[in-house]
Protein backbone atom coordinates (compact mmCIF):
# COMPACT_ATOMS: atom_id res chain seq x y z
CA UNK A 1 0.00 0.00 0.00
CA UNK A 2 1.33 3.43 -0.85
CA UNK A 3 2.06 5.63 2.12
CA UNK A 4 -0.81 7.97 2.94
CA UNK A 5 1.19 11.12 3.45
CA UNK A 6 -0.87 13.79 5.16
CA UNK A 7 -0.67 17.44 4.22
CA UNK A 8 2.44 17.75 2.08
CA UNK A 9 3.54 21.35 1.71
CA UNK A 10 4.59 22.03 -1.89
CA UNK A 11 6.86 24.73 -3.15
CA UNK A 12 4.06 26.80 -4.70
CA UNK A 13 1.92 26.92 -1.56
CA UNK A 14 1.22 30.17 0.24
CA UNK A 15 1.56 29.56 3.96
CA UNK A 16 0.13 31.36 7.00
CA UNK A 17 1.64 30.65 10.42
CA UNK A 18 -0.20 30.61 13.75
CA UNK A 19 1.47 30.59 17.15
CA UNK A 20 -0.04 30.57 20.61
CA UNK A 21 1.40 31.73 23.91
CA UNK A 22 0.05 30.11 27.07
CA UNK A 23 0.21 31.90 30.39
CA UNK A 24 0.51 28.62 32.28
CA UNK A 25 3.16 27.16 29.96
CA UNK A 26 6.42 29.14 30.06
CA UNK A 27 8.97 28.41 27.38
CA UNK A 28 10.45 29.82 24.21
CA UNK A 29 9.13 33.27 23.29
CA UNK A 30 6.53 33.49 20.55
CA UNK A 31 8.82 35.54 18.29
CA UNK A 32 11.50 32.84 18.34
CA UNK A 33 8.91 30.05 17.98
CA UNK A 34 7.35 31.64 14.90
CA UNK A 35 10.77 32.42 13.41
CA UNK A 36 11.69 28.74 13.69
CA UNK A 37 8.31 27.70 12.26
CA UNK A 38 8.94 30.04 9.31
CA UNK A 39 12.33 28.38 8.73
CA UNK A 40 10.69 24.94 8.84
CA UNK A 41 8.02 26.10 6.37
CA UNK A 42 10.65 27.46 4.00
CA UNK A 43 12.59 24.20 4.28
CA UNK A 44 9.44 22.33 3.24
CA UNK A 45 9.01 24.65 0.24
CA UNK A 46 6.29 26.96 1.54
CA UNK A 47 6.08 30.71 0.96
CA UNK A 48 5.18 32.41 4.23
CA UNK A 49 2.76 35.29 3.63
CA UNK A 50 1.77 36.16 7.19
CA UNK A 51 1.40 35.06 10.78
CA UNK A 52 -1.18 35.17 13.54
CA UNK A 53 -0.76 35.15 17.32
CA UNK A 54 -3.02 34.30 20.22
CA UNK A 55 -2.54 34.48 23.98
CA UNK A 56 -4.48 31.88 25.94
CA UNK A 57 -4.66 30.33 29.37
CA UNK A 58 -4.87 26.92 27.70
CA UNK A 59 -5.76 25.47 24.27
CA UNK A 60 -9.43 25.59 23.28
CA UNK A 61 -10.72 22.04 22.85
CA UNK A 62 -12.59 22.59 19.57
CA UNK A 63 -10.38 25.04 17.65
CA UNK A 64 -7.19 25.42 19.73
CA UNK A 65 -7.18 29.25 19.38
CA UNK A 66 -10.90 29.89 19.87
CA UNK A 67 -13.65 30.17 17.27
CA UNK A 68 -13.63 33.98 17.15
CA UNK A 69 -9.89 34.22 16.56
CA UNK A 70 -10.05 31.42 14.01
CA UNK A 71 -12.78 33.24 12.04
CA UNK A 72 -10.77 36.47 12.12
CA UNK A 73 -7.61 34.81 10.81
CA UNK A 74 -9.57 32.77 8.27
CA UNK A 75 -10.91 35.98 6.71
CA UNK A 76 -7.36 37.29 6.32
CA UNK A 77 -6.22 34.00 4.78
CA UNK A 78 -9.05 34.01 2.25
CA UNK A 79 -8.15 37.57 1.26
CA UNK A 80 -4.45 36.66 0.83
CA UNK A 81 -5.10 33.43 -1.08
CA UNK A 82 -3.50 31.23 1.56
CA UNK A 83 -3.28 27.53 0.69
CA UNK A 84 -1.98 26.16 3.98
CA UNK A 85 -2.24 27.23 7.60
CA UNK A 86 0.44 25.86 9.92
CA UNK A 87 0.14 25.80 13.72
CA UNK A 88 3.23 25.74 15.93
CA UNK A 89 1.64 23.12 18.19
CA UNK A 90 0.31 19.61 17.67
CA UNK A 91 -3.41 19.64 16.94
CA UNK A 92 -5.88 16.93 17.86
CA UNK A 93 -7.76 15.23 15.00
CA UNK A 94 -10.95 17.07 16.03
CA UNK A 95 -9.20 20.44 16.13
CA UNK A 96 -7.72 19.90 12.67
CA UNK A 97 -11.10 18.90 11.26
CA UNK A 98 -12.88 21.90 12.82
CA UNK A 99 -10.21 24.35 11.69
CA UNK A 100 -10.32 23.06 8.11
CA UNK A 101 -14.04 23.79 8.13
CA UNK A 102 -13.44 27.37 9.31
CA UNK A 103 -10.42 28.23 7.15
CA UNK A 104 -11.52 26.31 4.06
CA UNK A 105 -7.95 25.25 3.33
CA UNK A 106 -5.37 22.75 4.45
CA UNK A 107 -4.41 22.79 8.14
CA UNK A 108 -1.02 21.49 9.24
CA UNK A 109 0.41 21.24 12.72
CA UNK A 110 4.08 21.35 13.63
CA UNK A 111 4.34 17.56 13.74
CA UNK A 112 2.92 17.14 10.22
CA UNK A 113 5.33 19.77 8.92
CA UNK A 114 8.38 18.12 10.47
CA UNK A 115 7.27 14.73 9.12
CA UNK A 116 6.96 16.26 5.66
CA UNK A 117 10.51 17.65 5.83
CA UNK A 118 11.84 14.30 6.98
CA UNK A 119 10.04 12.63 4.07
CA UNK A 120 11.76 15.02 1.65
CA UNK A 121 15.19 14.50 3.24
CA UNK A 122 15.18 10.70 3.59
CA UNK A 123 17.56 9.09 1.10
CA UNK A 124 18.36 5.59 2.32
CA UNK A 125 15.92 2.71 2.64
CA UNK A 126 16.32 2.85 6.42
CA UNK A 127 15.54 6.56 6.55
CA UNK A 128 12.48 6.15 4.36
CA UNK A 129 11.20 3.28 6.50
CA UNK A 130 11.60 5.33 9.66
CA UNK A 131 9.82 8.35 8.23
CA UNK A 132 6.95 6.30 6.83
CA UNK A 133 6.45 4.54 10.16
CA UNK A 134 6.19 7.90 11.94
CA UNK A 135 3.77 9.14 9.27
CA UNK A 136 1.56 6.07 9.62
CA UNK A 137 1.49 6.38 13.40
CA UNK A 138 0.56 10.07 13.11
CA UNK A 139 -2.06 9.35 10.45
CA UNK A 140 -3.89 6.51 12.19
CA UNK A 141 -5.98 8.59 14.65
CA UNK A 142 -6.69 11.15 11.91
CA UNK A 143 -8.19 8.86 9.29
CA UNK A 144 -11.68 10.24 9.82
CA UNK A 145 -10.53 13.47 8.15
CA UNK A 146 -10.10 11.59 4.89
CA UNK A 147 -13.58 10.07 4.80
CA UNK A 148 -16.81 12.05 4.98
CA UNK A 149 -18.88 8.92 4.29
CA UNK A 150 -19.33 5.71 6.24
CA UNK A 151 -20.94 3.68 3.48
CA UNK A 152 -21.08 -0.04 4.14
CA UNK A 153 -19.20 -2.45 1.93
CA UNK A 154 -20.91 -5.57 0.68
CA UNK A 155 -20.34 -8.72 2.69
CA UNK A 156 -18.77 -11.88 1.37
CA UNK A 157 -16.40 -14.61 2.38
CA UNK A 158 -14.67 -13.34 5.45
CA UNK A 159 -16.99 -10.33 5.54
CA UNK A 160 -20.17 -11.81 7.07
CA UNK A 161 -22.72 -9.71 8.85
CA UNK A 162 -22.65 -5.96 8.51
CA UNK A 163 -19.25 -5.85 6.80
CA UNK A 164 -16.77 -3.08 7.47
CA UNK A 165 -16.92 0.65 6.97
CA UNK A 166 -14.40 2.19 4.61
CA UNK A 167 -12.87 3.88 7.63
CA UNK A 168 -12.38 0.56 9.40
CA UNK A 169 -10.85 -0.95 6.28
CA UNK A 170 -8.32 1.87 5.97
CA UNK A 171 -7.54 1.77 9.66
CA UNK A 172 -6.82 -1.95 9.37
CA UNK A 173 -4.59 -1.36 6.33
CA UNK A 174 -2.63 1.34 8.12
CA UNK A 175 -2.21 -0.88 11.17
CA UNK A 176 -0.96 -3.70 8.96
CA UNK A 177 1.49 -1.33 7.30
CA UNK A 178 2.73 -0.17 10.70
CA UNK A 179 3.31 -3.79 11.65
CA UNK A 180 5.30 -4.48 8.47
CA UNK A 181 7.38 -1.33 8.87
CA UNK A 182 8.12 -2.17 12.50
CA UNK A 183 9.30 -5.65 11.51
CA UNK A 184 11.52 -4.27 8.74
CA UNK A 185 13.04 -1.74 11.15
CA UNK A 186 13.71 -4.52 13.66
CA UNK A 187 15.72 -6.21 10.92
CA UNK A 188 17.54 -2.94 10.26
CA UNK A 189 18.33 -2.71 13.97
CA UNK A 190 19.82 -6.22 13.90
CA UNK A 191 21.91 -5.37 10.83
CA UNK A 192 23.10 -2.15 12.43
CA UNK A 193 24.08 -4.08 15.57
CA UNK A 194 26.14 -6.47 13.43
CA UNK A 195 27.83 -3.56 11.64
CA UNK A 196 28.52 -1.88 14.96
CA UNK A 197 30.12 -5.04 16.34
CA UNK A 198 32.33 -5.23 13.25
CA UNK A 199 33.43 -1.61 13.62
CA UNK A 200 34.22 -2.06 17.29
CA UNK A 201 36.33 -5.20 16.93
CA UNK A 202 39.31 -2.92 17.42
CA UNK A 203 37.89 -1.78 20.75
CA UNK A 204 37.76 1.81 19.51
CA UNK A 205 35.56 4.08 21.63
CA UNK A 206 32.45 5.62 20.03
CA UNK A 207 31.67 9.34 20.23
CA UNK A 208 28.30 10.49 18.86
CA UNK A 209 27.68 14.04 17.68
CA UNK A 210 24.32 15.37 18.84
CA UNK A 211 22.78 18.82 18.75
CA UNK A 212 20.02 21.04 17.53
CA UNK A 213 19.29 20.94 13.82
CA UNK A 214 21.61 23.20 11.81
CA UNK A 215 24.13 23.54 14.67
CA UNK A 216 26.96 22.43 12.35
CA UNK A 217 27.26 18.75 13.29
CA UNK A 218 28.00 17.43 9.79
CA UNK A 219 30.42 20.27 9.11
CA UNK A 220 32.29 19.33 12.28
CA UNK A 221 32.40 15.64 11.32
CA UNK A 222 33.74 16.50 7.85
CA UNK A 223 36.37 18.87 9.22
CA UNK A 224 37.60 16.39 11.84
CA UNK A 225 37.65 13.25 9.70
CA UNK A 226 37.98 14.46 6.12
CA UNK A 227 34.66 12.86 5.18
CA UNK A 228 32.18 14.34 2.72
CA UNK A 229 28.87 14.08 4.55
CA UNK A 230 26.27 16.48 3.17
CA UNK A 231 26.52 19.69 5.17
CA UNK A 232 24.13 22.49 4.29
CA UNK A 233 22.67 25.57 5.97
CA UNK A 234 19.31 23.83 6.16
CA UNK A 235 17.17 22.28 8.86
CA UNK A 236 17.51 18.49 8.99
CA UNK A 237 20.14 18.31 6.22
CA UNK A 238 21.26 14.98 7.76
CA UNK A 239 18.85 12.13 8.48
CA UNK A 240 21.02 9.09 7.87
CA UNK A 241 23.80 8.41 10.39
CA UNK A 242 27.44 8.37 9.31
CA UNK A 243 30.32 6.90 11.29
CA UNK A 244 33.96 7.72 10.53
CA UNK A 245 37.31 6.99 12.17
CA UNK A 246 39.17 9.82 13.85
CA UNK A 247 42.80 9.58 14.95
CA UNK A 248 43.61 11.82 17.89
CA UNK A 249 46.99 13.46 18.56
CA UNK A 250 47.52 10.84 21.29
CA UNK A 251 47.51 8.22 18.49
CA UNK A 252 44.15 6.92 19.71
CA UNK A 253 41.57 5.88 17.16
CA UNK A 254 37.93 6.63 17.94
CA UNK A 255 34.71 6.25 15.97
CA UNK A 256 32.83 9.50 15.40
CA UNK A 257 29.15 9.25 14.48
CA UNK A 258 26.92 12.01 13.08
CA UNK A 259 23.20 11.83 13.92
CA UNK A 260 19.92 13.48 12.96
CA UNK A 261 19.46 16.94 14.42
CA UNK A 262 17.03 17.54 17.26
CA UNK A 263 14.48 20.33 17.54
CA UNK A 264 11.97 21.71 20.01
CA UNK A 265 8.78 19.65 20.17
CA UNK A 266 10.36 16.88 18.10
CA UNK A 267 7.43 14.49 17.58
CA UNK A 268 7.63 11.57 19.99
CA UNK A 269 6.63 9.18 17.22
CA UNK A 270 9.59 10.38 15.18
CA UNK A 271 11.96 9.71 18.07
CA UNK A 272 10.47 6.23 18.41
CA UNK A 273 10.74 5.54 14.67
CA UNK A 274 14.37 6.71 14.55
CA UNK A 275 15.49 4.63 17.53
CA UNK A 276 17.31 2.21 15.21
CA UNK A 277 19.40 5.14 14.02
CA UNK A 278 19.70 6.83 17.40
CA UNK A 279 21.08 3.70 19.07
CA UNK A 280 24.47 5.21 18.18
CA UNK A 281 23.64 7.88 20.77
CA UNK A 282 22.51 5.44 23.45
CA UNK A 283 25.59 3.22 23.05
CA UNK A 284 28.17 5.99 22.73
CA UNK A 285 31.03 6.31 25.19
CA UNK A 286 30.87 10.10 24.85
CA UNK A 287 28.38 12.58 23.39
CA UNK A 288 29.62 15.68 21.58
CA UNK A 289 26.83 18.21 22.08
CA UNK A 290 27.36 20.72 19.28
CA UNK A 291 25.78 24.11 19.98
CA UNK A 292 25.36 27.02 17.57
CA UNK A 293 26.63 29.51 20.12
CA UNK A 294 25.93 32.40 17.74
CA UNK A 295 22.20 31.68 17.83
CA UNK A 296 20.21 34.04 20.09
CA UNK A 297 18.20 31.10 21.44
CA UNK A 298 21.16 28.78 22.05
CA UNK A 299 20.26 27.97 25.67
CA UNK A 300 16.71 26.90 24.76
CA UNK A 301 18.11 24.77 21.94
CA UNK A 302 20.47 23.06 24.38
CA UNK A 303 17.51 22.36 26.67
CA UNK A 304 15.56 20.86 23.76
CA UNK A 305 18.46 18.53 22.96
CA UNK A 306 18.62 17.43 26.60
CA UNK A 307 14.90 16.67 26.52
CA UNK A 308 15.25 14.40 23.49
CA UNK A 309 18.27 12.69 25.04
CA UNK A 310 16.09 12.04 28.06
CA UNK A 311 13.49 10.36 25.84
CA UNK A 312 16.25 8.15 24.47
CA UNK A 313 17.57 7.26 27.91
CA UNK A 314 20.89 8.97 27.17
CA UNK A 315 20.63 12.10 29.32
CA UNK A 316 23.24 10.85 31.80
CA UNK A 317 25.85 9.96 29.18
CA UNK A 318 29.27 11.62 29.49
CA UNK A 319 29.08 14.78 27.39
CA UNK A 320 31.48 17.30 25.90
CA UNK A 321 29.80 20.57 24.93
CA UNK A 322 31.22 22.00 21.69
CA UNK A 323 30.35 25.68 21.24
CA UNK A 324 30.39 26.01 17.45
CA UNK A 325 30.28 28.96 15.05
CA UNK A 326 32.40 31.28 17.17
CA UNK A 327 33.56 32.84 13.89
CA UNK A 328 30.07 34.36 13.64
CA UNK A 329 30.39 36.20 16.96
CA UNK A 330 31.79 39.70 16.63
CA UNK A 331 32.46 40.23 20.35
CA UNK A 332 35.01 37.61 21.37
CA UNK A 333 34.45 38.46 25.01
CA UNK A 334 31.10 36.73 24.60
CA UNK A 335 32.89 33.49 23.69
CA UNK A 336 34.81 33.75 26.96
CA UNK A 337 31.54 34.31 28.82
CA UNK A 338 29.99 31.25 27.18
CA UNK A 339 32.97 29.09 28.15
CA UNK A 340 32.68 30.32 31.73
CA UNK A 341 28.96 29.51 31.69
CA UNK A 342 29.66 25.96 30.46
CA UNK A 343 32.67 24.60 32.38
CA UNK A 344 34.55 21.94 30.45
CA UNK A 345 33.21 23.09 27.07
CA UNK A 346 35.41 23.92 24.08
CA UNK A 347 34.80 26.68 21.54
CA UNK A 348 35.36 26.03 17.83
CA UNK A 349 34.52 27.20 14.34
CA UNK A 350 34.00 24.05 12.28
CA UNK A 351 34.27 25.91 8.97
CA UNK A 352 37.71 27.37 9.77
CA UNK A 353 38.95 24.69 12.22
CA UNK A 354 39.58 27.33 14.87
CA UNK A 355 39.75 25.71 18.29
CA UNK A 356 40.40 22.21 16.92
CA UNK A 357 43.65 21.62 18.88
CA UNK A 358 41.74 22.25 22.11
CA UNK A 359 38.85 20.05 20.96
CA UNK A 360 41.14 17.16 20.00
CA UNK A 361 43.06 17.45 23.26
CA UNK A 362 39.82 17.37 25.24
CA UNK A 363 38.61 14.36 23.27
CA UNK A 364 41.83 12.55 24.06
CA UNK A 365 41.42 13.35 27.74
CA UNK A 366 37.74 12.34 27.87
CA UNK A 367 38.04 9.13 25.85
CA UNK A 368 40.71 6.84 27.18
CA UNK A 369 40.44 3.31 25.79
CA UNK A 370 41.80 0.55 27.97
CA UNK A 371 45.49 0.64 27.30
CA UNK A 372 48.22 -1.03 29.28
CA UNK A 373 51.51 0.78 29.65
CA UNK A 374 54.36 -1.29 28.24
CA UNK A 375 58.13 -0.99 27.93
CA UNK A 376 59.58 -2.37 24.73
CA UNK A 377 63.10 -2.74 23.37
CA UNK A 378 62.96 -2.98 19.59
CA UNK A 379 66.20 -3.99 17.83
CA UNK A 380 67.62 -1.66 15.22
CA UNK A 381 67.20 -4.39 12.62
CA UNK A 382 63.40 -4.37 13.12
CA UNK A 383 62.38 -0.91 11.81
CA UNK A 384 58.95 -2.21 10.71
CA UNK A 385 58.14 -3.20 14.31
CA UNK A 386 59.23 0.23 15.53
CA UNK A 387 57.01 1.90 12.94
CA UNK A 388 54.10 -0.33 13.94
CA UNK A 389 54.53 0.58 17.61
CA UNK A 390 54.40 4.27 16.75
CA UNK A 391 51.34 3.70 14.54
CA UNK A 392 49.16 1.90 17.09
CA UNK A 393 50.50 3.09 20.44
CA UNK A 394 50.71 6.30 22.40
CA UNK A 395 54.44 6.79 22.93
CA UNK A 396 55.19 8.31 26.33
CA UNK A 397 59.01 8.03 26.37
CA UNK A 398 61.70 7.06 23.87
CA UNK A 399 65.42 6.38 24.27
CA UNK A 400 68.16 4.62 22.33
CA UNK A 401 70.71 2.03 23.33
CA UNK A 402 73.22 -0.18 21.59
CA UNK A 403 70.68 -3.01 21.59
CA UNK A 404 67.82 -1.00 20.10
CA UNK A 405 65.15 1.62 20.76
CA UNK A 406 63.43 1.57 24.15
CA UNK A 407 59.83 2.76 24.19
CA UNK A 408 57.43 3.38 27.04
CA UNK A 409 53.96 3.45 25.51
CA UNK A 410 50.30 2.56 25.83
CA UNK A 411 48.84 -0.03 23.42
CA UNK A 412 45.28 -1.39 23.17
CA UNK A 413 44.93 -4.86 24.74
CA UNK A 414 44.06 -6.64 21.49
CA UNK A 415 47.35 -5.51 19.88
CA UNK A 416 49.74 -6.25 22.73
CA UNK A 417 50.49 -9.79 21.54
CA UNK A 418 52.23 -8.34 18.47
CA UNK A 419 54.98 -6.97 20.72
CA UNK A 420 55.26 -9.81 23.25
CA UNK A 421 58.83 -10.78 22.32
CA UNK A 422 60.06 -7.17 22.73
CA UNK A 423 58.65 -6.50 26.21
CA UNK A 424 60.99 -5.49 29.01
CA UNK A 425 58.39 -5.66 31.77
CA UNK A 426 57.44 -9.34 31.53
Amino acid sequence: MKALVENTVRRSERVFLIGAEFRNRPGVGLDDALAELAALSATAGGQVVGEGRQRLASPVAATFIGAGKAEQLAEYCRHEGVDTVIFDEELSPAQSRNLEGIFGCKILDRTSLILDIFAQRARTREGKLQVELAQMQHLLPRLTRFWSHLSRQKGGIGMRGEGETQLETDRRKVQERIGRLSRELDEVRRQRSTQRAGRRRHAWPLASIVGYTNAGKSTLLNALTGSTVTAADKLFATLDPTTRRLRLPTNQNILLSDTVGFIRKLPHGLVEAFKATLEEVVLADLLLHVVDVSHPDAEAQMAAVQQVLGELGAAEKPMLVVLNKIDQIAERSRVTQELEAHPGAVAVAATTREGFPELLAELGARIRPEREQLRLRIPHEAPAVLARAHAVGQVLKRSHSARGTVLTLRIPPHLQSEFAEYRLDR
